[in-house]
């Protein structure tokens, strides 16, 4: 048998029992987290085997004891979304309503939503981010946890194993993303506070290019005092936490401008309770549109994201390469409108 021959050889599990130095039945433990307590070490030890040999589950023997459900990896789409906390936020369920309203639609099915640490288990990573698991992945705000050389291999060992992907939310090169500026939206936000004479503004919100938008809307208007006045944070908690800060360490601004509406909602609670009515004390502008913004009090002046089409295009992304896998990487850039109401106007 030649070199050619020995590298279309399927690794199995006697192969990770033998470099290990374990049973078979050992191996089968580790892989399938049942059957019996297995040492630390023990594990560590056939997790490197795994690693070192490039073992991979015979997914066709697995199949014998799975649905006709579970077979069809064609229509099968998996998510991993930056954290755990993204499931509580209104925004991102808005998301993955689009998409799984889109992939129900054309009888599609998302396999699985995880978390990007979640893929840190080695095992995990080759239960999910399998080809014949899924037919397309779509990625999530990851930008949010890529800190380490860790987290960047674990990118180019999906890219390795999926071609078919989509990012929503931050860009990876070589890959179709669905996002919205961030810039505009707050550059758009911050421009309307401007057009309604407002001149002391504050930013409070995520840093990112949202802070840019801000400073680029008061530069053209030569307003050039508050362009560092930033306050960063991104939920609720941070909004109204941020609020107080600068109610307690400052000079109360004309207006300010929330980079979600999630900040704004905490901001707004912020300024309540410290007897500042909105808008007649202070202006309030911010990021999102998401559905409890229409009945804050008052309801708020927002940039509305159109967040369902984001999940929606990303589906059709998907389809669309699964039968041009070739098709160039592009990028689909969701507008943006503000939406006034009566938090400034």
């Amino acid at each position: 048998m030649d070199s050619s021959d020995d590298k279309k050889k399927t690794v199995t599990q006697d192969d990770v029992a033998k470099l290990a130095g374990v049973s078979r039945s050992v191996v089968s433990y580790v892989i399938n987290r049942g059957g019996r307590p297995v040492a630390p070490e023990t594990k560590q030890k056939i997790l490197n085997a795994i690693e070192t040999l490039g073992y991979r589950p015979n997914q066709a023997a697995q199949n014998l004891t799975k649905s006709k459900y579970d077979l069809v990896a064609d229509k099968q789409f998996g998510i991993i979304l930056s954290d755990v906390f993204m499931l509580k936020r209104p925004y991102y369920a808005d998301i993955l309503a689009g998409i799984h309203n889109t992939a129900h639609e054309n009888f599609h099915h998302i396999r699985f939503i995880r978390f990007f640490n979640e893929l840190k288990d080695p095992l995990l990573f080759d239960e999910l981010i399998h080809e014949e698991k899924i037919s397309g992945l779509i990625l999530i705000a990851l930008d949010q946890s890529i800190e380490t050389e860790e987290d960047q291999n674990i990118i180019i060992n999906i890219q390795d194993r999926i071609k078919n992907m989509v990012t929503i939310e931050w860009t990876l090169d070589g890959v179709p993303s669905v996002i919205f500026s961030r810039r505009d939206a707050a550059y758009k936000a911050c421009s309307y506070l401007i057009s309604r004479g407002k001149k002391d503004i504050v930013y409070v919100g995520p840093e990112d290019e949202r802070f840019l938008g801000f400073q680029q809307a008061l530069i053209e208007a030569d307003l050039f005092d508050n362009i560092k006045n930033a306050y960063y944070g991104s939920d609720l908690k941070d909004g109204y936490n941020q609020c107080n800060i600068l109610i307690n360490h400052s000079k109360i601004p004309e207006a300010i401008l929330g980079g979600t509406d999630e900040v704004s909602i905490g901001i707004l609670r912020g300024l309540h309770e410290n007897k500042l009515r909105v808008p007649d004390d202070i202006s309030l502008v911010s990021i999102d549109n998401i559905e409890m913004a229409e009945f804050t009090s008052p309801p708020l002046t927002t940039v509305n994201v159109e967040t369902w089409e984001m999940g929606s295009s990303a589906v059709s992304i998907l389809m669309q390469r699964a039968k041009n896998p070739n098709s160039l990487a592009t990028t689909t850039l969701i507008p943006t409108k503000l939406v006034i109401r009566e938090s400034c106007v």
